[in-house]
């Protein structure tokens, strides 16, 4: 039987967490491996960041697992070992779901490294099975191509992803739009999918909506949004808003949208960076916030009051967005939560 049929769904993720994972990044998957140091600081600073929040479990390569334990003090941070590939859990880990009872479950979803792009990947489509075995969660496993960051949910029977993502031939060129829209509601337990069509500009991911949109609460949206006219993005964001706008949630709300501006467009070498407020993770009492600086610094400052505004009883933790960004992903990439369970 699936989630559904057992009354199982994926919590937002503002719920309570039990914990959260990260990987290590593995140097020889990074896409400029001469960065590793100034990488792994940025990850260590994250870790330490969601420690002030909540417990977090770093997933570690057997060779690297001593190394890695070195860099940290802190108690509440603790290792797991398990061979993995590269450093992106939000997208290979597991999805976890909670019953009525408050009983833990998760999706494992099948992995292909966004379609095939960075070989080899067979480690860390191994990776959930491993974590669920390890805490003895029950498993579902999902007959579907799919990475944690297309998918954000409400809670209450709302789910928000891209055309650009899900229906990407790259993924599952086997299945109908309507075939995969059955299986994600199926096996995360939502009544209505919001299908936004692009992600940003430059997103090596085919759009991960993880960049471009997520629920604040129920019936509420935050999106980045691009106010230049030359920029791709703003074609991009102002076709999503309009899609937003005219959306209506499972329970047949509006959405009150909240919208943060873009930082400004940055390159790295020809290569333009999929900077993203959006890329944000909500922990335990707070969030965690990746900040740019340089010719951000403005928008960077708006962001934080922004989401003070929409979350005034949340503490806005900020890091360093920079460190990890030309390896193709951020903060909300990097984690996947562990919901309190029973």
């Amino acid at each position: 039987m699936k989630p559904k049929e057992l009354h199982y769904t994926m919590p937002a993720e503002w719920t309570t967490h039990e914990r959260t994972f990260i990987s290590w990044p593995v140097q020889a998957s990074m896409v400029y491996p001469e960065d590793h140091a100034v990488v792994t600081k940025g990850y260590a600073d994250l870790a330490k960041a969601i420690a002030e929040f909540e417990p977090v479990t770093v997933i570690v390569n057997p060779e690297d697992a001593e190394q890695v334990k070195a860099l940290f003090e802190e108690p509440n941070v603790e290792f797991l070992t398990i061979p993995h590939n590269d450093a992106w859990f939000r997208d290979n880990g597991p999805t976890f779901l909670l019953n009525e009872a408050q009983e833990i479950a998760a999706v494992n979803w099948k992995f292909n490294a966004w379609g095939g792009k960075y070989a080899p990947w067979d480690l860390d489509d191994q990776v959930a099975p491993q974590i669920l075995e390890h805490h003895r969660v029950k498993r579902f496993d999902a007959p579907l191509v799919m990475e944690g960051g297309s998918i954000h949910v409400d809670g209450e029977g709302t789910l928000l992803t891209t055309e650009e993502c899900l229906l990407n031939t790259n993924r599952n060129p086997e299945l109908s739009r309507e075939q995969i829209e059955e299986h994600v509601k199926s096996f995360v337990n939502v009544e209505k999918i919001i299908w936004l069509n692009k992600g940003l500009d430059g997103d090596e991911t085919d759009g991960h909506v993880d960049n471009i949109a997520c629920f604040a609460a129920p019936g509420k949206v935050i999106i980045q949004v691009c106010n230049d006219p030359e920029d791709a993005n703003y074609a991009i964001t102002q076709e999503n808003l309009q899609i937003l706008r005219e959306a209506t949630d499972a329970k047949g709300r509006a959405f009150e949208i909240i919208q943060i501006e873009q930082p400004p467009l940055t390159f790295f070498e020809d290569q333009r960076l999929t900077l993203s407020y959006l890329n944000f993770y909500f922990v335990n009492g707070g969030i965690i916030l990746p900040i740019f600086g340089g010719t951000a610094e403005e928008t960077d400052r708006k962001a934080e009051q922004v989401l003070s505004a929409a979350f005034p009883d949340r503490r806005i933790r900020t890091i360093n967005g920079m460190s990890i960004i030309k390896e193709g992903g951020n903060v909300h990439c990097t984690t996947q939560q562990m919901p309190a369970s029973k």
